[in-house]
């Protein structure tokens, strides 16, 4: 396990990333966890006495790494941007499991099955992780359907979320 104290930063002007909260997971750090690698991958351990597991870290260029800040995770922590963290991380090596509901119901539309299957692993783990961090029953419901809606009309899911239901 690696571990480093680092600052809690936010995005101001920064395209889709406008606003996030994120940790920098500076080069050396990164290298550690996963020598040479320079691509999106999942991380476990703690932030402060928090414990995650199954969290993206996302490149920035040169080799360095940063990881978001949901609200779930600010909330545990209960720190803000500017605030000092503690970090403990290693490669999380658990395969993702696809929230099962969302694919019982792209396999009954079969076209929408094809065009998910067919997208990269990271964006069919989006639109999972999307659908899992809605807080009722009714909304998860409703994502779903918005899922296998924006398979059918071949959406982004930039587009799908820009949709009027």
């Amino acid at each position: 396990m690696i571990c480093y104290t680092t600052t809690i930063l936010k995005f101001n002007q920064q395209g889709e990333k406008t606003g996030w909260t994120y940790i920098v997971i500076p080069i050396d750090v990164a290298q550690k966890l996963k020598k040479g690698y320079k691509k999106s991958y999942r991380v476990k351990g703690k932030l402060d006495d928090h414990g995650i597991k199954g969290v993206a870290l996302l490149p920035m260029g040169e080799g360095e790494f940063i990881m978001p800040l949901n609200g779930g995770m600010r909330k545990a922590i209960g720190k803000k941007h500017g605030a000092m963290l503690k970090v403990q991380l290693e490669e999380d090596k658990t395969p993702y499991v696809l929230n099962p509901d969302m694919m019982a119901c792209l396999a009954d539309e079969p076209e929408a099955l094809i065009r998910f299957n067919n997208m990269p692993g990271s964006h069919q783990r989006y639109y999972s992780k999307w659908i899992e961090t809605a807080k009722t029953q009714a909304t998860i419901a409703n994502r779903i359907a918005r899922v296998v809606n924006s398979m059918l009309k071949k959406q982004t899911f930039a587009q799908m979320l820009r949709q009027k239901d």
